[in-house]
This record gives structure tokens, C-alpha cells and sequence, in this order.
């Protein structure tokens, strides 16, 4: 009887192998490209999500040049745009360089000023030129 046994397992692995191998295979064919674009991904270093810190910084500088320049006599949509922008690139140099900052949330003002001044201190602690 041992003998009947052995004899009848190899046709039963055989069996298993062929009726499972397909499904390995497509199951291998849908996964490996994933795998692989999982793992060149991760190899490869991030890329900036805004323009570079060294353009931020000439940007912010020129802009604060223009709003300094603002006489009286300018007018209000120059001075706001003027005023927007700079709070616009002000945020981006924040959002590279991490600096938390709560420019959205407050009002136009004395206290929307302090931050700003707040904001170009942290970030000159960090090393960024600006004004």
C-alpha cells in the first residue's frame, strides 16, 4: 500500500503546480510593475513643491523694495496687490523652509503687520536674505 500512495502524490502536486501557476503568474504581472514603481520612487529624492528658495528670496526682496517705494500719493490697488503678493510669496518661503506662521487667519492691520515682521525675522533666523 505504500507504494499506491507515493505514486499517487506526484500526480497530485503536478495538478496542483499547473492549476496554480497561472494564477501566480497574472497575480506577479499586475503586482511587479507596481512593486517597481513603488521602489523607484522611493529611491528617488523629492522634488520642491514651489520655485526655488533662491528666486523666493530676489522675489520677496523685490517686492518689499516696491512696497516700501509706495508714496501717499500711489493708489490703494497698488499698494494692496503690492501687499497681497508679498504675503503670497512670504507663505511659500514659510511652507519650504517650515516656519508656522498665521498670515491667512488674521486681519488686515497692526496685528497682520507684527506677523508679517514675526515671519521675515524667522525666516532670516534660518538663514533666507530677506529685507
Amino acid at each position: 500500500m505504500p507504494a499506491a500512495t507515493g505514486s499517487v502524490a506526484g500526480p497530485l502536486v503536478l495538478y496542483a503546480v499547473v492549476t496554480v501557476a497561472p494564477s501566480a503568474l497574472f497575480w506577479c504581472a499586475l503586482r511587479v510593475p507596481g512593486l517597481l514603481r513603488w521602489w523607484r520612487d522611493r529611491r528617488r529624492p523629492p522634488v520642491p513643491a514651489g520655485p526655488p528658495i533662491e528666486r523666493l528670496a530676489a522675489d520677496l526682496r523685490r517686492v518689499h523694495r516696491d512696497l516700501a517705494r509706495c508714496s501717499p500719493g500711489t493708489p490703494a490697488a497698488r499698494r494692496i496687490g503690492a501687499r497681497q503678493a508679498y504675503d503670497t510669496l512670504l507663505d511659500q518661503a514659510c511652507r519650504q523652509i517650515e516656519v508656522p506662521h498665521r498670515l491667512a487667519e488674521l486681519p488686515e492691520g497692526l496685528d497682520r503687520d507684527l506677523e508679517r515682521l514675526r515671519i521675515e525675522e524667522s525666516l532670516r533666523s534660518r538663514g533666507l536674505a530677506v529685507p
